[in-house]
């Protein structure tokens, strides 16, 4: 606001002073046409004595300064001589903040590209005179030493068609100077106002913005040190603004993370418990074998000591790879993937795998698709998910049976659906087969043969990529269970 002011006052001022010039053109082209009606013939006597008659007869007040000028540019007529002494009106005190702002404004008003910088008043020479002994009326503005503003007028007095002399008028522009320092007091008020406002505000804005940034700035600090509580982030989600979708955002971490250290928690325990499974029978195996006589025994036991070994090699490769899933997934950047290809590829691998196991009665891959689709999402982590669907189902399908992988598409979603032809799952567990170290399989089955882990990873890698894995059982007319079917729901790309 006070710049805007500053610009609009040196507008102004320039604006009074072309409207006070214009004024005083009138009054000097008056005064020189009716000395010049007297002063018929070109001397200097008649035009002295003219000029001196008009002179006297205008009775000027003070603030007025005539001089009356030959065609040499003698000066013949002082008008100070026969001024009137005007009235002694009490100046108003200029504020010292209007003279700072008269200051500043005359600083920027240099660097406007139509601002008019005042010269200084000439005290012997003006060049309004030599201009109006041309024949031309020449206006002025001008500064003295004290910053105030002169304004001068000449005219030519013209008598036969000849320059006979010319009339300079000189005034202060006092009334100028009172307009913009009453001007000057308005801005400063409106200045003064809007300063207030703009402290209000920011008093504000410091209560509405600053205070609430501050609370979720030291709440992040206290989840950063790892002193915190759920109730340590401040709620603003009834704050319809950004600051509350920070805070929904602040909250709806704090809750994933939460939710990331129980998980973290009961994997710890889930893995502990897998762990000592292997140990106690590895440790029951050890000491029998020392107490043991016969060679068939202790072939028996070194047979189940061989067996635990592997298992907890098998439990904490599997494991680690579990572990790191979620960190690995978080850094992977995710690409479009068309999955025709990646379905392809896997069939034609277990396929060309089970052919070199030479079994007549090998299981068939059925790829049910033409239809190329494309997902969001990380190659490799999908084919993983993939392999340890149809791993599931190569252990749980009879000989001689089929495996069918399809592709379609309904509507914004593409599905993935495997089926086989297995026992099923139970009704019950149709939810639990998802998590950690659950192992349910076939009865002639080596027990500790899997970790339980390839459909958890299968669970967080289709979470990872925001999609849905569910499994169900399929039925013939009858209601027969005749095999199971794992689909997962992607968003296309």
């Amino acid at each position: 606001m006070l710049l805007l002011g500053v610009l609009y006052l040196g507008q102004y001022q320039n604006r009074l002073i072309e409207t006070k010039l214009k004024n005083f053109e009138s009054t000097a082209a008056l005064m020189a046409d009716t000395i010049a009606i007297g002063a018929v013939d070109n001397t200097n006597y008649l035009l002295r004595t003219r000029a001196t008659e008009i002179v006297k007869q205008l009775n000027h007040p003070g603030d007025y300064t005539i001089r009356i000028f030959n065609a040499a540019g003698s000066q013949i007529v002082d008008g100070s001589l026969y001024s009137k002494t005007p009235p002694q009106n009490p100046q108003k005190p200029e504020l010292s903040s209007i003279k700072i702002l008269k200051d500043t404004a005359a600083f920027f008003i240099d660097f406007m590209p139509e601002s008019r910088p005042l010269p200084l008043y000439p005290q012997n020479d003006t060049p309004d005179v030599t201009s109006a002994l041309q024949g031309n009326i020449s206006l002025s503005a001008w500064q003295d030493e004290e910053g105030e503003i002169i304004l001068s007028a000449a005219a030519p007095v013209i008598s036969n068609d000849n320059v006979t002399g010319a009339v300079l008028i000189i005034r202060n522009a006092d009334d100028i100077e009172s307009d913009i320092a009453d001007v000057w007091t308005n801005i400063l008020k409106i200045f003064v106002f809007t300063l207030l406002i703009t402290t209000a505000l920011s008093i504000y804005l410091s209560g509405v913005i600053a205070s609430p940034l501050r609370k979720l700035a030291k709440a992040a600090e206290k989840i950063r040190t790892g002193r915190f509580q759920e109730s340590d982030i401040p709620d603003f989600s009834t704050r319809h603004d950004e600051i509350g979708e920070l805070s929904i955002a602040f909250r709806t971490m704090m809750q994933a993370l939460w939710q990331r250290m129980d998980s973290i928690e009961s994997f710890a325990a889930d893995v502990s418990h897998e762990l000592k499974n292997p140990l106690t029978s590895l440790r029951s195996a050890i000491e029998t074998l020392e107490r043991v006589k016969s060679q068939d025994d202790k072939d028996r036991l070194m047979h189940i000591i061989h067996h635990d070994i592997a298992r907890m090699d098998r439990l904490i490769t599997d494991i680690s790879n579990a572990s790191r899933l979620d960190a690995e997934i978080s850094r992977e950047a995710f690409d479009r993937v068309d999955l025709k290809p990646v379905l392809e590829n896997l069939v034609d691998y277990y396929t060309q795998m089970l052919k070199r196991e030479n079994n007549a009665n090998a299981i068939n891959f059925v790829y049910d698709n033409h239809m190329n689709y494309a997902v969001m999402g990380n190659e490799p982590r999908l084919e993983q998910l993939f392999r340890n669907l149809i791993d599931n189902a190569l252990s749980f399908s009879p000989q001689g049976s089929t495996i069918t992988l399809a592709l379609e598409k309904q509507n914004a979603s593409v599905i993935v659906t495997l089926s086989d032809k297995g026992p099923g799952i139970p009704e019950d567990k149709q939810t639990s087969i998802f998590e950690r170290f659950y192992s349910q399989r076939p009865e002639d089955e080596d027990y500790g043969t899997h970790s339980g882990l390839g459909l958890s990873i299968c669970k967080q890698i289709s979470d990872a990529h925001g999609a849905e894995i569910f499994a169900e059982n399929m039925h013939d007319e009858s209601g027969t269970v005749i095999g199971a079917r794992f689909s997962i729901i992607f968003k296309t790309a």
